[in-house]
């Protein structure tokens, strides 16, 4: 009822304000010719879905994205698009909210789009089908301000308008020739203009970038004569197609502006009671407001979810996987089971099912799904949905159908499908999932747990990270954090991490660092364990062999015959330069993808890696109690089979 009462409280004060001042920015249209889907069905969740990746999908592909997701007959195409120049969380907001509007608005449509004009201009449309490439003119939306001014000369004045519209329609095409690609600034024109006796007009173009120049002319024409024949007397508004929009504002010179006589008498007469009725409503709403905040203090505090992200029911997932059956057990990770699962419109899944007896179970699922849900690459494993009731936390991801790098990379029979294409693809494409997370993701997430048994191979043996339960978001502006508890797996933690508790973008690539030695020579880091009291892990051997100048005994025996060796001595100085001890000398995950795609940038010689031995016996430094001032730079005894740990108290 209290949110029954708020919404309608909200509802008013909004139709009060835009009333009033006699603006409007956004509109949402459902289109119903097109055809319906039942709520909560396969193509709504997949609409969630694509539509909560939307954000950092347009900010991460240069403002402008178009892709698709699901099976037919459920597959959900959607567009979203910002403004040129428009700053990337100006742009994320945009889209954000412009999308939950739709969600909103538009129940069981399964076609609808929205331009908004708040902070930045934006568009997010979504179909049943792909409109790629294709001229779309309807549903048109026209919204005007209520203010109007009047026209001396109606000759003149449209003289003059279709001078200023027809100029700009030029430029918007225009600007196709100077564009390469789909972006957001292929088709896009803004003219600012002094019109005589009636001020400044400001006037916005813009066509998606997918169709032709003649089609975009062609919608912005049409649009124009729409203005012309609707909104012209109008001080400002919004004409929009799925395929384009056109923007006014016009500033007038104050002898020029006149409202309707019926609002400017009630403005004379009223002002007191407009004042006195805006304090009522928000005073409503802040009383309102508080009730709800205080309800939910006193509430039991819950797990609180992204309302974007998708929750299947506990019994479509039990159907799925047969009642989490033995046989279709995937693997066991630190915080769970993992199953394979199909889905009732055939749609292969893996489902991680957290353990009920982890402590930090509630951490990490929480976590998994905040971080997960908001990211959307190829080289990042995607998130389906979950699954809350009661103990039973689950988590559906797309099935990966190689399973893990290590499942290939440490057996010496499944290690001979991974020739030197293949690794070299693998590293480079883990390279690009952790620059999209360290640097093009809008959010700044440092995954803490980089191993082989956490990057998925898909059909074609195509990267795809995994296991963000560890994960940390960080400010954009920050570069470095501490934390009282240490996670991850030995031999692929930064030093620093271990020893101070000190992580940041180069504790994972430190890990990236040790986990491309591993994809080079096909041993793991842990299996010199007790080898050699100066050999502890691989890290250490390679370094001995860049010493000695030796580096081609690194390589595999496997992929010698088949590789060139300058490329992939290359990648082993870039792996040294990874794990150096010193977090500043490691290079970033955009050098180092860089230093892997350009062969004439010169690479620096590595200093020596951390948890390197320099002729003393082997100490443990979390046994032996180091200092926060003593150096890092001794070796852990060994990895303990690569398990993850969790609780590790740093000095």
């Amino acid at each position: 009822m209290a949110k029954m009462i708020c919404e309608s409280i909200l509802c008013f004060f909004f139709v009060f304000i835009i009333y009033f001042s006699a603006i409007c920015v956004s509109a949402q249209t459902c289109d119903n010719t097109t055809g319906i889907f039942k709520p909560d069905s396969l193509y709504d969740k997949n609409r969630r879905l694509i539509l909560s990746g939307l954000a950092s999908n347009v900010t991460a592909h240069n403002g402008y994205f178009n892709g698709s997701i699901g099976l037919d007959p459920d597959r959900v195409y959607a567009t979203g698009m910002c403004a040129p120049g428009a700053e990337p969380d100006v742009c994320s907001r945009c889209i954000e909210t412009t999308s939950e509007s739709l969600l909103r608005t538009c129940l069981n449509q399964t076609r609808a789009f929205s331009w908004s004009a708040e902070e930045t201009l934006c568009l997010v449309r979504y179909s049943s089908r792909s409109l790629s490439g294709l001229l779309v003119m309807y549903p048109r939306v026209a919204l005007y301000k209520i203010q109007t001014f009047t026209i001396r000369n109606q000759t003149d004045f449209d003289h003059v308008c279709k001078k200023v519209m027809f100029g700009l329609i030029a430029r918007t095409t225009f600007s196709s020739s100077s564009s390469s690609g789909n972006n957001s600034s292929k088709y896009y024109g803004h003219n600012e203009s002094l019109l005589s006796f009636y001020g400044n007009i400001s006037s916005w173009m813009q066509c998606t970038p997918d169709v032709s120049p003649n089609d975009c002319r062609t919608c912005l024409e049409r649009t124009v004569i729409d203005y012309e024949n609707c909104c012209r007397r109008h001080l400002g508004g919004l004409i929009s197609r799925p395929s384009c929009f056109f923007r006014w504002e016009l500033y007038p010179s104050p002898p020029s502006v006149s409202n309707s006589t019926a609002i400017t008498k009630k403005d004379s007469r009223n002002s007191g009671g407009i004042i006195a009725a805006i304090v009522v409503v928000v005073t409503i709403i802040l009383i309102v407001v508080g009730l709800v905040i205080f309800k939910r203090r006193n509430q039991k505090q819950e797990i609180e979810l992204p309302t974007e992200s998708v929750q299947f029911d506990l019994k479509t997932i039990e159907a799925a996987t047969s009642n989490f059956s033995e046989r279709n057990k995937l693997g066991q990770g630190g915080f769970g089971e993992v199953y394979k699962g199909m889905l009732m419109n055939g749609t292969e899944v893996a489902v991680k099912r957290l353990s009920k007896k982890s402590e930090q179970g509630d951490t990490e699922f929480k976590n998994e799904v905040v971080v997960v849900a908001k990211l959307q690459h190829r080289n990042l494993v995607r998130l389906l949905g979950f699954s809350l009731h009661g103990e039973e936390k689950l988590l559906v991801y797309e099935f990966v159908p190689n399973k893990s790098l290590d499942y290939f990379l440490f057996d010496p029979k499944k290690r001979i499908q991974l020739d030197w294409g293949v690794r070299h693809d693998i590293i480079r494409g883990i390279t690009r999932g952790i620059l999209y997370l360290h640097h093009d993701s809008r959010l700044k997430i440092i995954h803490r747990d980089l191993k082989a048994s956490n990057i998925l191979l898909d059909a074609d043996m195509n990267p795809k990270i995994a296991d963000f339960g560890m994960a940390r978001i960080f400010g954009m502006d920050q570069n470095v954090a501490n934390t009282a508890r240490v996670v991850g797996t030995f031999g692929y933690m930064a030093p620093e991490y271990v020893t101070h508790g000190q992580f940041s973008t180069k504790s994972d690539v430190y890990s990236f660092g040790v986990l491309m030695l591993e994809i080079i020579s096909g041993k793991k880091n842990s299996s010199f364990c007790q080898m050699d009291v100066l050999v502890n892990n691989l890290v250490t051997y390679v370094w001995r062999l860049w010493e000695s100048k030796s580096l081609l005994e690194v390589i595999d025996p496997c992929i010698r015959e088949d590789c060139k060796s300058d490329e992939v001595t290359r990648y082993i100085h870039i792996g040294l330069l990874c794990v150096q001890e010193n977090p500043a000398k490691r290079p970033t995950m955009s050098t180092i993808h860089q230093m892997l795609t350009t062969s004439s940038i010169a690479l620096p010689a590595p200093l020596p890696p951390g948890f390197f031995f320099r002729n003393e016996p082997r100490s443990n430094p979390s046994a032996r109690g180091l200092k926060p001032d003593q150096t890092s730079s001794k070796s852990i005894t060994c990895s303990v089979d690569e398990a993850t740990i969790t609780d590790v108290n740093p000095r």
